[in-house]
Parts: C-alpha cells; structure tokens; sequence
C-alpha cells in the first residue's frame, strides 16, 4: 500500500496516532472495480449525458468518497456539465497506460491526473510514440505557480504539489536541522524511510541526497545513514504506520502532516515537522490528456474546471497537498498548518531522464551489500 491508499484508508477510522488523508463532509458514488482489467470506476448514473469522459487516475483520490476528492469533484462536474464523469482506477497507475500502449491496445481512458516528473520520464524511456497529447488551451493554466510546470514537452499541467520532509515526535526529540544532523549518534536508530524503487516518497527523500550531496557523494552519505541505524521500509504506509506505533521518533513524509493532525484533533506536539536544510522536496503532480483520446475537448474542459479557485481549493484541503494556482480559495487557519519549506528544491524532467533509474538501481545494490 502506497501513501495515497493509507491516507484514504486512516481517514475512514482515524486514531491520535494515525493520520491519513482528511476530508470535509460530501457524498459520492462508492468504487467499484473491474477485476478482469484491474481497473476501478465510478459508479453512478449522470442520467442522460450528451458525454462520457473516463478519466484515470491513482486510487486514493476516489475510494473513499467521505474523504477523498473524487466524489466530490464528479459531483460538482457533472452538475455543471452535460456529461458523465466515470474514474478509472488501475492498480499500476501510470504504468497500466504504457503496457497498452505497449501491447498496441486502445488507452480506453481520455486523460490521466496525477502524474509526476518520474511518470513522464518512465513514459518516455519506454515508449517509442507519444502517451499523452499536448495541454492545448486550458483555463486558468496562466494562474499556475511559477515553478510549478515540470514537463518541458508542454503535454502535463500541474493541480496540486507537497514537499518531503521530516515529521517527528516532539515529545520524544527534536529532529535535527541538517541532512548531517541525522548522523550524531543521538539520533541512532531515530529516523524510518522508504524504499525508493517501490515508494515515490522514499524516491523523492533519495532524491534529495542526490541533490544535497550530487550523484558522486549520495551513497556515501546513505552509507552513513546505514551506519546510524536508517530503517527502510516498503512504503509510506508501512514507514508511517511503524512511526505511528512509537517505533522510531522520525519518519520522511509530508509537510502538510498537521493539517490532518489538527482536524482529528491528534496532539499536534507529536506532529512537528522539519525541512533539513530549510528545504524540501517537491512534488508537483498534474494531469494530461491521452493522445487518440474520444473527448479531448471535453478533458480539457475538464482540467479547466480543476483549476478554479473554489475547486483547487477543496481538492487541496481534501487531499492533503497545496494548490496549484495563486488564487485557490482555502480554509483560513491552511496557512498555518501546511508549512512549505524556505527553499524548495527538485530535479527537473532533463536532469532525472536517464539518471534517476541508475541512481536507485545504485543505491539498491549498495543498501543490499552493506
């Protein structure tokens, strides 16, 4: 289980000790999921909709409707717009697409959201012909934050981004403030990870001490780290859950901790949160149309009404992340709670495209080894 599924899974039966992802009230279609393909979709009736646009997307945006955006944001579309809106949900996530593509089999989706960096450089290096369609005209895309656009070939626009970093205990240590502070044996054995080959967030702390340290010093410094008793784990889930249980005082996940914390009304003391160096990683994540795609418009249209004000907001308060835009409308008090680093740092597309694949197939060898 990724991030995005134990959030949606911890905001179904919440504990002081566990946060996950939050959500205001709303109703919604349940989920379903279509075994034979591995794909889920929307239930639900958007009566006689002139359209269809089948959008896919990672699963924890759309199954949990009390909590997650999806339900919410099919509701409000489909309202508006002549259409039915169905999610489609594939257990692989991106990777689904370009095996079909791969296959040569129809991508029966029109567009996908929440891509990253990562998943257009995995498109690119395995695919030979185009996944994903240039944005074309899209409202609203001149109000996205400066720096925010990470894909150089215009086809991605970004609807939301987080930064990594540090969440601890308070009431059981006061986290370092450098990458190096991790390394005092005070901290010995205090700090859980992620697995970067099979975690996006244990890949982004990865690339982190890749851009702290440049590729020729990072696996001296895990090294270290290793030294110092680093546990890694599978994924964010297994990392957050073994913190929760007081197993280790530290763990790498998300800026944007206390927000969940403060609405579950958890002791916020054991949420603190700690940009090493005063930065922290982003990860903007965006949304494209597919190339061959049955309503292209349509999506378009659809990626427009995802860059309201009223709409970037819910979906940021909903999934636990910061909007995209300059103008998303939020809660007052989101300010306080979703604390963004002083210098956010990152790899753009032309930096991680034939680099980011050595550097953790590197990394796993030398983790294993040691």
């Amino acid at each position: 289980m990724d991030r995005r599924s134990f959030l949606t899974a911890a905001g179904a039966t919440v504990s002081a000790s566990v946060a996950g992802c939050a959500g205001l009230g709303g109703g919604g279609e349940e989920s379903s999921t279509d075994e034979s393909t591995g794909t889920g979709t929307s239930t639900g009736d958007a009566g006689g909709a002139d359209e269809t646009l089948v959008v896919g997307t990672y699963s924890a945006f759309v199954d949990s409707p009390s909590t997650s955006p999806g339900a919410w944001v099919k509701q409000r579309f489909e309202e508006e717009f002549d259409a039915r809106l169905i999610w489609q949900t594939p257990s692989n996530e991106v990777n689904h697409y370009i095996e079909r593509r791969n296959a040569g089999v129809d991508i029966e989706a029109d567009m996908y959201l929440g891509l990253n960096t990562d998943h257009l450089v995995r498109v690119d290096e395995n695919l030979d012909d185009g996944l994903f369609a240039e944005v074309g005209d899209v409202a609203g895309q001149d109000d996205i934050k400066p720096g925010l656009q990470f894909d150089p070939d215009g086809r991605a626009i970004p609807y939301d981004t987080g930064y990594i970093s540090l969440v601890f205990d308070g009431t059981a240590t006061t986290a370092p403030e450098t990458f190096d502070g991790l390394l005092a044996d005070e901290h010995a054995g205090d700090l859980i990870t992620q697995n970067p080959a099979s975690s996006a967030t244990g890949r982004a702390f990865l690339l982190h001490t890749v851009k702290q340290f440049g590729p020729d010093g990072y696996l001296d410094y895990w090294s270290d780290l290793q030294d110092n008793d680093v546990r890694v784990l599978g994924s964010w889930s297994d990392a957050y859950s073994a913190w929760s249980g007081g197993e280790a005082p530290m763990v790498v996940s998300y800026s944007t901790d206390q927000v969940f914390a403060d609405r579950n009304d958890a002791n916020m003391e054991k949420h603190q949160i700690r940009f090493l160096n005063d930065q922290g990683y982003a990860n903007p994540e965006g949304m494209a149309v597919f190339e061959g795609a049955d309503t292209p418009d349509l999506a378009r249209e659809f990626m427009g009404f995802l860059l309201r004000p009223e709409i970037q907001g819910e979906i940021a308060v909903r999934n636990v992340q910061f909007p995209a835009t300059e103008s998303a409308d939020l809660p007052a008090d989101y300010a306080e709670l979703a604390q963004e680093p002083p210098e956010p740092v990152t790899f753009g597309y032309d930096e991680l495209r034939g680099s980011v694949s050595g550097w953790i197939s590197d990394w796993e060898r030398q983790f294993a080894s040691n």
